[in-house]
């Protein structure tokens, strides 16, 4: 008798859509085909970087969104700029303040699917602040490969970036976020990268 209620447990957990969201479809990041870039204007030109190390976990369904989720960590303290003037600046207190926070993050349990693609609502953490935002990217699923497209702009003094001396670098920043990932062995039907 134990073991026939043991096995309609069982069974019952397996068919669960909790059980069913944690076997979804595993993917796993080609972190030399992804990048995360930025670009803000100091002195009236454009500065452009590109972080060098991230990671980032997405659990995405496009045919039910319902268990979807996004996080993202960045790596503050290596990255590259088209002028390497400004590195400690940006590095520094004033900044990104990376010996204090090295790490930038984002956090998504709210993924919406909108024209022309999606949108990931979520809390974005940047030098111990959080503040909300919306990421908006696209999607396309191809065999065993996925590819992700997103964008957003973010206004650096929300997140205390920018002191007295950067009042000729720009108030806002733009983010790209490309992401290409693998489908990992065994997987069902979400995404992740990592």
């Amino acid at each position: 008798m134990r073991l026939t209620v043991l096995a309609a447990c069982t069974a019952a957990l397996l068919a669960s859509p909790a059980f069913a969201e944690d076997q979804g479809q595993n993917w796993v990041m080609d972190r030399d085909a992804s990048a995360v870039g930025f670009e803000a204007t100091a002195f009236s030109a454009p500065l452009t970087g590109e972080f060098e190390a991230f990671s980032a976990q997405i659990r995405l369904d496009p045919a039910d969104l319902s268990g979807a989720r996004i996080e993202a960590v960045v790596d503050t303290s290596i990255f590259a700029l088209s002028d390497s003037q400004y590195r400690s600046n940006l590095s520094g207190g004033s900044g990104l303040a990376v010996e204090a926070h090295p790490e930038a993050r984002f956090v998504s349990e709210d993924i919406r699917a909108v024209d022309g693609g999606y949108e990931a609502v979520g809390a974005l953490t940047i030098k111990g602040e959080t503040n909300p935002l919306t990421l908006a990217f696209t999607l396309e699923i191809d065999g065993d490969r996925a590819v992700a497209d997103g964008v957003f702009s973010l206004d650096r003094s929300a997140f205390g970036v920018g002191g007295g001396d950067w009042g000729d670098v720009g108030p806002s920043v733009t983010v790209t976020v490309h992401i290409e990932a693998d489908r990992a062995e065994g997987s069902e039907s979400n995404f992740y990268g990592g």
